[in-house]
């Protein structure tokens, strides 16, 4: 294991992070189990405050799960110049079989993380906290996600060493080569580019149908979550070159570097922030003939819509941008 202090943080933060999603699991199980609102017991009150105690403390530890997807990304940037072959983060988390299925767990805990809390949210706008048992049985499922993604980080670091001989993104992302990486770098350009416009472009759509009539939410949270992996393989097999001006280089992690403004950044944060955005309005939208949420919930619904707007649309402009002013024509 390399003792990077990045590493330390993220190996112990992710740690402590998945102990704290757990035994909010098992409050949560304890707290749906023994819920009853009508009543004022002893006991209800010490629920009350229990619940308000887990909520604070998850709210803190997954708004981490989220930001450290960003974090280990970066670490793993910062770590590259220590592997023969590595020339960014592609290489880096290539030197140990850990490395990307840790990657792919983070993301998609961040993604469960960030639903789970608007959902969370939700349930404080009721007086009566309508979505307790919703959202406890949904962190039960959550817990054992924010373990393995922990579980596969830590391994991933305590794999690596220094004199690990490793790939580069050259080789990892190239339509010549093997594995999943090559396999997105030979995707055509057009079927790319039309699977990103269409998925982003209709999560827009739909963000702005649904900021006029209230009408559509469920289409939005559908392409919202089919433009996430779309937009992803896109930035390999489309946009990737046009920043490179190199119709070879096709290394999603490479945009995170200051040669290229660390466009990978804002590209990937605002596409990250949509498609959760957008999925949520499809998810709470069960929830609005709720009484108690009936005049708070569309009202957060249209915030979540129109931060998916606003969001997918500065990631389509990231995207125009990079493709117009580039130098390069495919």
């Amino acid at each position: 294991m390399i003792l990077n202090p990045a590493v330390i943080a993220l190996a112990g933060g992710a740690v402590a992070g998945a102990a704290l999603v757990g035994a909010a699991a098992a409050q949560g199980v304890i707290i749906a189990r023994s819920w009853d609102l009508a009543s004022g017991s002893a006991r209800q009150v010490e629920l009350e405050r229990r619940t308000a105690l887990v909520s604070t403390l998850l709210g803190h530890a997954l708004v981490f799960q989220v930001a450290s997807l960003f974090l280990f990304v970066f670490a793993a940037d910062a770590l590259a110049p220590q592997f023969t072959g590595a020339m960014c983060a592609a290489g880096s988390l290539q030197a140990d079989p850990h490395g990307y299925p840790a990657l792919l767990l983070m993301l998609a805990a961040a993604v469960a993380a960030g639903l789970w809390l608007v959902l969370d949210h939700a349930d404080g706008l009721g007086h009566d906290y309508p979505l307790l048992q919703v959202k406890y049985r949904l962190l039960v499922l959550l817990a054992p996600l924010v373990a393995a993604a922990a579980i596969w980080e830590v391994a991933y670091f305590r794999g690596l060493h220094p004199e690990v001989i490793t790939s580069c993104c050259g080789s990892l992302f190239s339509r010549a080569g093997r594995g999943a990486g090559a396999e997105l770098a030979a995707l055509p350009p057009g079927l790319a580019a039309a699977l990103l416009w269409v998925t982003v472009g209709g999560a827009v759509a739909a963000a702005l149908l649904f900021l006029g009539v209230r009408r559509g939410a469920v289409a939005l949270a559908v392409l919202s979550a089919a433009a996430l992996p779309a937009s992803l393989a896109a930035v390999v097999a489309y946009v990737s070159p046009y920043v490179y001006e190199l119709p070879t280089h096709h290394c999603p992690f490479c945009l995170l570097q200051r040669e290229y403004h660390w466009l990978g950044y804002p590209l990937y944060g605002t596409l990250l922030g949509g498609c959760v955005a957008g999925m949520a309005v499809g998810a709470l939208a069960p929830f609005r003939r709720i009484p108690s949420l009936a005049v708070a919930l569309p009202v957060l619904q249209h915030r979540l819509a129109g931060a998916a707007a606003v969001l997918l649309g500065a990631f389509a402009g990231l995207v125009a941008w990079a493709v117009l002013s580039s130098g390069l024509r495919m």
